[in-house]
């Protein structure tokens, strides 16, 4: 589905990214593990077209999209939900989840039913919809902004640290989410610190550091490793 081959990225004369390779496939949940700095936010950056990347190819279901806008990406069905929920917090919730789904605003009926289904995957937010964004408490923010990324109607989800900052409970609801989303066919690529949350429900995981992926492997294998257990899951 997604497919990076030797992807450069700079801010200015910083490369961010270096020799970029990797893959998602259709369905599957993969997890970019990494330290903060590593280039994971840079990555997501690049793949969703917020930078350009200086080197290299990024595909989408075998067609290059390198260099192409954001909204044309978010139109294919690449859809990013940042990192510290970037919310408009005086704006109610409903709004805020309204605007995931501007590139759809003219299929009025499916906007509908995508809002349908996004309330009732959180529906907490279908109590507090007219409520301002930033009144809600971080974990109910997190799931606005998952639910404004799920209102543009992914293909392929990029999820950035939608465990950062909250109580152990309300991860476990967030991934449970992720989940969700990913079993009924969305593909997912998560970049997590919490690496053994993460990878409980992966199916793949990366390792980068320095702009680098320096290891890569399934579940299971990533889950034994003594080096990405000591680095990332303190054991």
């Amino acid at each position: 589905m997604l497919k990076l081959e030797n992807v450069d990225a700079k801010y200015d004369s910083f490369k961010a990214l270096d020799g970029v390779s990797m893959s998602v496939e259709q369905g599957e949940l993969v997890v970019l593990l990494g330290a903060n700095g590593a280039g994971k936010s840079t990555l997501f950056n690049t793949i969703s077209g917020l930078l350009k990347a200086s080197a290299g190819k990024i595909s989408l279901n075998g067609e290059d999209v390198t260099g192409r806008k954001p909204s044309a990406l978010v139109q294919a069905g690449v859809v990013q939900c940042p990192e510290g929920r970037k919310l408009f917090p005086e704006m109610s919730v409903l709004k805020n989840l309204w605007l995931g789904g501007y590139v759809h605003r003219r299929d009025k009926a499916g906007m509908k039913k995508t809002l349908e289904h996004v309330l009732a995957m959180f529906p907490i937010l279908d109590e507090k919809k007219d409520q301002p964004a930033g009144s809600l408490s971080g974990g109910q923010q997190q799931m606005v902004a998952i639910g404004r990324a799920l209102m543009g109607r992914p293909k392929l989800l990029l999820l950035d640290e939608p465990s950062l900052g909250l109580a152990p409970l309300v991860v476990k609801q967030v991934f449970e989410a992720v989940q969700t989303i990913n079993k009924e066919g969305t593909s997912v690529l998560l970049a997590e610190q919490n690496a053994f949350a993460a990878l409980k429900i992966a199916t793949r995981a990366y390792v980068m550091e320095n702009g680098r992926l320096v290891m890569e492997g399934d579940r299971d294998a990533m889950l034994g490793n003594e080096e990405v257990r000591k680095a990332y899951i303190g054991a």
